[in-house]
């Protein structure tokens, strides 16, 4: 057990509360280690019938998983960032095939591993507060904790575009595009928590409906015919062909961000995607996560991205390759390759 992760039963509602505010409740090993022990108990026992992961203080629902961590262990010999993987995946499954009721409160940021929580939850509330986001791009990774899966299933090439740039979501988006399944008001929140816990989870349904309510318009509307066309292909030099070509004020504002990107994690990005669409089970979409991941992690760019963006912080990381043409097919081919002696497993 960790501190960094209240785990407590109320009544019928076993309760999972990420406990680390001034990291933005970013997910440790212990954390995950933890969230796993208590769901595999809590799956057999029939007095909990629901599953509540919302966050104690602070300003966010998760931020992320602790990439310093893995990039410190990726300048070695990567075991420890491949262990966290491992399990945090295992966690991102568990949830995924998890029978019983799970209501996830991403209220706040809500970014990477914090994406890989609450987006399998049969019930996902979303506020005026909600800032959803896949930025791995910017660190010289890639959108991981099952983005593969949720992102090539969005409508049109939202998703394509969400990962190449780590555009940022609101609470409305997140509704309209299915991330979220209800809209809360923030000061509403205690509110259907305490109603979730005093009631049998059959009624959670009703309860968040009841609560819900309208939110602004969505923002990521607004440019979806250019989002379409502009990221439609899944080979990353057209699409910046295809921006360049274009020459819109927003079209140049997506090339001047994709600049700062690395490269080969852009086109790691969309290899994912594209695979992704075709998998047809969760299993085996952390399968190929995790072979990537278990050699992103000690590859130049994560690292670079993590020291230049969270270490020394003079957002000036120098990729390598430097230019997409630099990052081949063969190079794309053996990140994704089977592992020969670790491949990912789930946690039962």
């Amino acid at each position: 057990m960790t501190d960094e992760l209240i785990v407590m039963r109320e009544g019928a509602v076993g309760r999972l509360r990420l406990n680390r505010p001034r990291a933005i409740h970013a997910l440790t090993l212990p954390m995950c280690e933890a969230m796993i022990a208590a769901l595999l108990e809590w799956r057999t026992d029939p007095a909990v019938e629901l599953v509540l992961l919302d966050h104690a203080e602070g300003r966010g629902f998760c931020a992320g998983g602790d990439v310093r961590a893995a990039a410190e262990s990726g300048r070695g010999d990567g075991a420890a960032a491949r262990a966290f993987f491992h399990t945090e995946y295992q966690l991102n499954h568990l949830l995924f095939t998890y029978a019983k009721p799970i209501v996830s409160v991403l209220d706040g940021i809500v970014m990477g591993g914090g994406v890989g929580i609450g987006l399998p939850a049969r019930h996902r509330i979303a506020t005026e507060r909600t800032m959803f986001a896949m930025p791995e791009t910017t660190i010289g990774l890639f959108p991981d904790v099952g983005a593969g899966w949720y992102l090539s299933r969005l409508p049109g090439r939202i998703g394509q575009y969400l990962a190449l740039t780590g555009a940022r979501l609101t609470g409305a988006d997140c509704l309209t595009l299915g991330l979220a399944t209800h809209y809360l008001q923030s000061d509403r929140v205690e509110e259907a928590k305490q109603q979730l816990l005093a009631r049998p989870s059959a009624e959670a349904p009703a309860i968040l409906e009841r609560l819900s309510g309208q939110p602004d318009e969505p923002t990521i509307l607004t440019f979806r015919d250019d989002i379409d066309r502009l990221f439609a292909s899944d080979d990353f030099e057209e699409v910046l062909a295809v921006l360049t070509a274009d020459g819109s004020d927003w079209a140049r504002q997506q090339m001047a961000i994709l600049a700062t990107k690395s490269p080969q994690a852009c086109k790691v990005s969309l290899e994912l995607l594209a695979q992704g669409a075709a998998q047809t089970d969760f299993a085996g979409e952390m399968m190929v996560e995790y072979r990537v991941a278990s050699r992103v992690c000690q590859r130049h760019d994560f690292l670079e991205g993590v020291r230049a963006l969270l270490i020394d912080k003079d957002n000036a990381p120098r990729w390598d390759p430097a230019t997409p043409d630099g990052v081949t097919g063969h190079l794309i081919d053996q990140i994704f390759a089977p592992l020969p002696d670790e491949e990912w497993s789930p946690a039962y």
